[in-house]
Order: structure tokens, then sequence, then C-alpha cells
């Protein structure tokens, strides 16, 4: 099958598909004006990251596509952390001084000049041949912190080279600990300042739409995605590069002696990156983790209907100012930011909206993402006439 006619075949699914209706896929709304067909032809021409998304849903094989946007179950945990942005407005204040705003943040000794992050996501090769380099790149030339996942298709050591500074290093925890040890010492070596340990995942989750969208893909996906084991599904990663797969598997078993032990394992600093509860937030404290983010995978994890937005306030009180809490999952404009930097959080992430720009235009759409929601957001900050982050404080929130 060519690529225009696989294009063409997977846009009448689309246009016919019931996805668009539950507002899975981004079917034209109230966040994205465009028709199917009216693509922006270069960065420039994108007003908002749905053109990005517009573009990457052209271009992607459907099964990556699928991959790309899928959530567990019938992806309401996806519509849930968008959903709940809608239950908190905001306070603006007049007769501010605005000529001057500072987003700058710090976190771990490092300072950058947005507090948006780019959250840690697996097999980007998949949707750009320059994959998480590209990524790198574009954090580089925006300033932003880059968290580099397990799942990643490029090397720690070409990322670290690529971002021109350190970044943090994403873990997936798995059964046979010699593996994780390996990782983390590797990472320590490449100048990883922070692990941030996933623990959303340990559940599993049925990712529906990634399988409808697969088989409607003519490709023979199984040469490059055999999941049969754990070493089959992650040869293709580097961080495993090297290292003896035959006894891992994913963990079902992972508790707090696990967070003990990467602890005594590792000099890196350590967050819990799922962390949705005020109890777990405590437990945090009490095993010695310096820090937490609030996630549930961009609602890949779990169907609990609760958006990020709504775990968070409960979180940031359990913290008391001990920790940083950052927070990721269906941030897509300036305001969502703003909203969750309201509600107390340190810095946040985003991940399918610099995805969309890498599937689109590589390194060059990922930077424009980036670029796109930092300028909302300091634009978000004239309006409510909060000049810097650290003026940013619950009294310009109401909850609805």
């Amino acid at each position: 099958m060519t690529h225009d006619h696989a294009r063409r075949s997977f846009l009448r699914y689309l246009a016919a598909s019931p996805l668009f209706a539950s507002g899975i896929v981004a079917a034209p709304g109230p966040e994205q004006a465009h028709q199917l067909g009216d693509i922006v032809a270069s960065v420039d021409e994108a007003i908002n990251i749905f053109d990005l998304h517009a573009v990457a849903r052209e271009k992607l094989p459907p099964a990556h596509y699928g991959y790309l946007s899928t959530g567990t179950d019938d992806d309401s945990q996806i519509r849930a952390n968008r959903e709940d942005f809608k239950r908190y407005q905001l306070r603006p204040r007049r007769l501010v001084d605005v000529s001057h705003i500072d987003t700058a943040v710090e976190l771990e000794g490092s300072t950058y000049t947005s507090p948006i992050i780019v959250s840690p996501t697996g097999n980007q090769k998949a949707l750009h041949t320059e994959g998480e380099a590209a990524v790198a790149r574009a954090a580089a030339k925006t300033s932003s912190l880059m968290i580099l996942s397990t799942a990643a298709t490029t090397s720690v050591e070409e990322v670290t080279q690529e971002r021109g500074a350190p970044v943090w290093f994403q873990l997936y925890g798995n059964t046979h600990f010699p593996i994780t040890e390996a990782m983390l010492k590797r990472a320590e070596r490449a100048g990883c300042p922070v692990v941030a340990l996933t623990v959303d995942s340990q559940g599993g989750s049925n990712r529906e739409t990634l399988k409808r969208f697969s088989r409607i893909d003519e490709r023979d996906c199984s040469v490059c995605h055999d999941r049969s084991t754990f070493a089959t599904r992650n040869r293709r990663m580097p961080w495993y590069d090297g290292l003896d797969l035959s006894h891992a598997k994913s963990p079902r078993s992972m508790d707090w002696d696990f967070v003990r032990r990467i602890k005594d394992t590792t000099s890196m600093k350590l967050y819990i990156k799922g962390i949705v509860t005020a109890e777990d937030t405590q437990l945090c404290l009490e095993n010695g983790v310096d820090g937490v983010i609030v996630s549930n995978h961009g609602g890949r994890a779990e169907s609990s209907g609760r958006g990020t937005i709504a775990c968070l306030g409960e979180v940031v009180t359990a913290a008391s100012g001990q920790i940083p809490v950052l927070i990721d999952s269906g941030f897509r404009r300036g305001t969502d930011v703003f909203k969750a930097l309201a509600l107390g959080a340190t810095a946040v992430g985003v991940g399918r909206p610099y995805l969309w720009g890498l599937a689109s235009f590589g390194q060059e759409g990922a930077e424009t993402a980036l670029n796109i929601m930092q300028a909302e957001l300091r634009m978000v900050m004239r309006q409510t006439g909060a000049t810097s982050i650290a003026r940013i404080s619950s009294n310009y929130i109401i909850e609805a």
C-alpha cells in the first residue's frame, strides 16, 4: 500500500468513525476549527497545537497514530483530563503593569525559562526518524526541562548531547532488579540529576483505540513489534542495550520496598510519577521521596474518571511545601498550565502536544508546539495580572 493510499483510507475511516463523536479523535470543534483536509503546510501557519495534531494525523500510519492517540478502555480518561479543567475559572486582576513577565522556574538546582516541561514519552522514532534527538534540540531551543523515557528509541548519551544539558530519567520497573540497577548507573554516568519512577502503569491498560487503528493498518507491524516477551518487546530500546532480559517481566509486585531499594542504589534525586492522592503523597514523604508528578499517563493508565487537575489540590496540600509537585496529562493550552500553577504545581509537563509537532515537522514542529504553549501562558499571565510564576497563587482561581 502506498503512503497516499494508506492516508486516504485512514482519513475515510476517521470521517466515518464513532471516535469523532466521542471526542477521542480531534474532530472539528471548539478547540479545532479546521476540517479534514484543511491542513497547515508549515509550522508558521499553526495557530494552536491542534493544527499540528491535524498534520500528524495525516502523516502517520494508522497504527502509529493509534498508539499516539490511545487511552485506556473507551478513552474516557482522556476526556476527563480535558473536561476537569472546566471546574476551575480564573480571577483576573486589573491595572497591573504587565510589561514584563517572568516565566522562569527552578527545579533541582537548574533554572528554566518556562514551567512547561517535556514529559517522557516512548517510541518517538515511530513518529519521526530523528525521534528523541529532535525533541532534545527543541527542548534546548526553548530552555525546557526534558525527561527521557525508559521506552525511548534514542540513547540517553545522544539525547544529553543534543539537549546540551542533563535530562531527567523516567524509569519503568521490572521484576529483575539488576536491570534496574544497571539503568540507574547508566543514567548517573550520563549526568541525569533525577530519576522519576513511574508507578501508574503497574496494573496494565486496555488500549482499545490502538487496537482499532492497528486493524486498519495493512503493514506487517509484527516485524517491529513482537510483544510476546519482555525481551522482544523492549529490544529496540537503548536503555536495555547489553542487558540480559531473559528473566525480566513487567512488575505487578512493585511496592515501597522497591522505592527504598532505588534510593539505596542511586545518588540521583527520586521523584514518583503517577501519584494522584493525598495518602500516597504522605507515603512519599515518609519514604524520603524528593518530588512527585501527578499523572495518569495521559489517560493511558487507568479509568478513574478524575482528571489530574482535579487530583492536584489534595496532593499539593499533603506535600505541604516539603517537596516539588509536578503534573502532566491533558494539558493543551496556556490557560491549563496557569490553572495548575495556581493550584500549587511547581511545573507542568506536556506529552502529546510536542509529539504532534514532532510527527508533523520534526524538531521545528516540536519546538513550535512548546513555543505556542509558552506564548499562551505568557498571555494569560498578562491577562490575569500575574507577572511572574512566583506570583501565581490560589487567589487567581476559583472552583466553579
